[in-house]
């Protein structure tokens, strides 16, 4: 059924004089010998004078001495890191037809195809390039490539997967697929491509090969080629075999103090996907990681955590054990490649707003999940910010979870009843779980520490399960 829906974009209408420009200097890529994904289609846009790409964040500019500019984009169904992928070439003809200039995309950006002598790479008056092991990215050179060889290789290796149904702004409010357990099958599938690149680029794909359309067609294809590879995941990938979200709760709290830095580290190490941290707010309204609002049992001090300003609290807990601020946190997680899944205790108004701007700064809003019992701190977060992922923590058993969690717009439900029941996972009943995924709903499930119980709610296929020992979840 795939390979059909792009023979049928093969023969969307064209316009012939546009299609034979696009097709006679069409670009030539080097792939890694490795590489396990490549192009599937072409939507190519022919400019005779500057105009602003359709599908590209830019200004195409047709300068003197510049015939026409030819935009390719080139659409690839996986990325290692999350579903679908779109990146750009355009390259610059003079009137006799030679090639003059050329730019590709690179991470949200674009560049010129300028290798290190400064010559444009080309092969009988068409472009080279060279693809970035997995991520796609363009380069004129092997060298631009090799210099990000320790990220790219952990995109493809550990991180394969991660970012599941990335929607990119240009697809904001037309693809809608980046639901939970559309997430948790995109990862499922793309994890068990990892791969340890090669890092030599000698597999020539000649962009002639694939379908050639009009952007606009291929614009109008697209959405409904994303659902049908959802389609083929949700019919290939049973519940039991879907890959689990791993969440440290207050980091590796077996092995580290909770809520501390060295928790969060022995957590990466340990095979995490995110960390679980608590927010509350000083009294000078700073985020800070404490579950606690008395800092007797974690410090040994008799006050609660608002009656204290972040620097008093520093002070106080500096020379033992300091309480971490949410910017620390940020930080540190970021620099270990660790999600957040955030416990909201206490919050004010001033204090999320300010944990957005930390997250905007370090482009982390993808990677953070708000939970909290309270579902007015929800609704304020998600009022606030629309593309904030949110998660309704309950403790009740007969409550109707879907009811609770469209009340706040979540997307996830947190049933936490490990203290409720010796068997938790029982309460998680087939009419249960078929409600919530009906909703759209992701499920997150904590804290567990035994085996037995971690198998049988992976065999239920729930999203996410938090412990203090994360190396279990793996």
């Amino acid at each position: 059924m795939l390979d059909k829906q792009i023979a049928r974009l093969s023969r969307s209408p064209q316009i012939n004089a546009d299609l034979e420009l696009a097709r006679r200097y069409a670009p030539f890529i080097r792939f890694d010998q490795r590489e396990p994904f490549l192009p599937s289609a072409i939507g190519y846009t022919v400019f005779r004078k500057t105009a602003s790409s359709f599908s590209f964040p830019r200004e195409v500019q047709v300068e003197d001495g510049i015939a026409f500019a030819i935009e390719y984009a080139i659409w690839w169904d996986w990325d290692i890191q999350h579903l679908y992928e779109l990146e750009h070439i355009w390259v610059y003809l003079d009137s006799g037809g030679a090639l003059v200039k050329a730019e590709a995309s690179w991470h949200g950006r674009f560049h010129q195809m300028l290798d290190e002598g400064g010559r444009l790479p080309q092969h009988d008056g068409r472009l080279i390039v060279f693809s970035e092991p997995g991520k796609h990215a363009f380069a004129p050179s092997p060298q631009w490539l090799l210099r990000r060889k320790a990220k790219t290789s952990t995109s493809c290796g550990v991180r394969a997967g991660a970012m599941g149904v990335h929607v990119t702004p240009l697809f904001d409010g037309i693809i809608r697929d980046d639901r939970p357990l559309n997430n948790r099958l995109a990862h499922t599938w793309l994890e068990r491509r990892s791969f340890q690149p090669s890092f030599v680029f000698d597999r020539e794909f000649d962009l002639r090969s694939i379908a050639f359309v009009p952007w606009q067609s291929l614009n109008q294809w697209i959405p409904t080629r994303v659902s049908n590879l959802l389609d083929e995941l949700k019919r290939t990938i049973p519940p039991c075999e879907r890959r689990v979200l791993r969440i440290a709760h207050r980091g590796a709290s077996a092995y580290a103090a909770e809520n501390s830095l060295a928790a969060m580290c022995a957590a990466a190490e340990l095979g995490a996907d995110m960390v679980e941290i608590d927010i509350r707010v000083s009294a000078d309204e700073i985020p800070l990681v404490i579950h606690d609002g008395s800092l007797k049992r974690t410090h040994g001090i008799n006050g609660e955590v608002s009656d204290f300003t972040s620097d008093e609290l520093r002070a106080m807990t500096g020379t033992g054990r300091p309480i971490v601020s949410f910017d620390e946190a940020l930080a540190y997680c970021r620099e270990l490649d660790l999600g957040l899944y955030l416990d909201i205790k206490r919050l004010t108004v001033d204090a999320f707003r300010a944990m957005f701007k930390s997250l905007d700064r370090h482009n982390y809003m993808k990677y953070t999940i708000f939970g909290s019992f309270r579902a007015d701190y929800l609704a304020d977060i998600k009022a606030a910010r629309s593309d904030a992922k949110t998660s309704i923590l309950f403790g009740a058993v007969d409550i109707d979870p879907v009811k609770l969690a469209q009340s706040v717009d979540a997307d996830y439900v947190h049933p936490c009843w490990e203290r409720r029941a010796e068997q938790p996972h029982k309460l998680l009943t087939p009419d249960w779980i078929a409600a919530v995924r009906e909703a759209n709903l992701g499920i997150v499930c904590w804290h567990e520490e035994r085996p037995s119980e971690i198998a049988a709610l992976k065999a239920l296929g729930v999203d996410a399960i938090c412990s203090d020992k994360p190396e279990l979840l793996l």
